[in-house]
């Protein structure tokens, strides 16, 4: 009799880190393997060792995470699916701890600077960490009362640390945008997909006046909703510019492939990286967090 075999879903950070948190709100049957970057937790995915990836694109405070818009157009992956999750941070030390006793607190920087009122209410020193999870980690293997973490509430039951503060992070409203990453070259077709579909591309023009406004114009004209535009420098260089956009709609729709055809006359290296249906977050809008 041959078992099944349990599928898995890859990120970037460290058990108990809020990327994990999202990977057991997708797939809470699935195995979530933890990766030191982002290109280990691509790679678990083109190997076959993971079926998914779970990789953080923006937040709503800190903005584009970094090198993502880069990694991700040089990828064979393709973007299968979005998730939202609502960003809590807890305070955690070691069991026994009051919170008169810490004088420290560690955490990864955006985490730090997403809680400043509490730390600064508590007359707490910030300790830059390399992750949220980690932190928590390395508190635990420390056991000094004097040091904390801030770190996301799976951390907690996982490192043995009691809770001392929960939610403290400054805007309830905190909110990362993931998209999950398959080794998929097809695209879903419109039949196979709810009425609101996000398609994500990227193309590439060339650093002359008015090439941007030429080559979006037909997204306008075809009344298609840009929803995310991010641009960068290609190769480090100052002469292309290249950008990554989402939009409402499929491509198969009338008004999305006559935007694209528009597209090819004024930009290069046209690439769609997936198609895929909106999270229902997207109708519930930022005022309804995410639970």
């Amino acid at each position: 009799m041959i078992s099944a075999v349990t599928p898995a879903i890859a990120y970037q950070g460290e058990p108990g880190s809020n990327s994990h948190i999202a990977c057991t709100e997708v797939f809470p049957a699935w195995d979530a393997i933890p990766c030191a970057s982002f290109e280990d937790a691509f790679a678990e995915v083109t190997t076959g060792r993971a079926q998914r990836a779970m990789i953080p694109i923006d937040n709503s405070i800190a903005g584009r995470v970094a090198d993502i818009h880069a990694l991700l157009p040089e990828t064979r992956l393709r973007i299968v699916g979005e998730h939202f999750l609502r960003i809590r941070f807890d305070l955690l030390a070691v069991p026994g701890t009051t919170l008169e006793q810490v004088r420290e607190v560690h955490s990864h920087i955006h985490a730090l600077g997403q809680c400043r009122a509490f730390i600064r209410q508590h007359g707490l020193v910030p300790v830059i960490a390399g992750d949220t999870a980690g932190s928590a980690r390395e508190v635990a293997e420390w056991n000094d009362p004097a040091k904390a973490s801030l770190a996301p509430p799976l951390a907690a039951p996982m490192y043995g640390l009691d809770v001392l503060a929960t939610e403290v992070e400054d805007d309830p409203t905190n909110t990362t945008r993931f998209v999950l990453l398959a080794d998929d070259q097809s695209l879903s077709s419109r039949e196979h997909l709810s009425p609101n579909v996000i398609t994500s591309f990227v193309f590439q023009v060339r650093n002359v006046p008015a090439s941007l406004y030429k080559a979006l114009g037909g997204f306008a004209t075809n009344g298609v909703n840009m929803i995310r535009l991010e641009s960068y420098m290609v190769g480090g260089q100052f002469a292309a510019t290249k950008f990554m956009v989402d939009v409402e709609g499929h491509p198969e729709d009338a008004p999305l492939m006559r935007a694209f055809d528009e597209l090819g006359f004024f930009a290069t290296d046209v690439r769609i990286l997936g198609v895929y249906a909106a999270h229902p977050f997207r109708s519930r809008g930022a005022q309804d967090p995410v639970r």
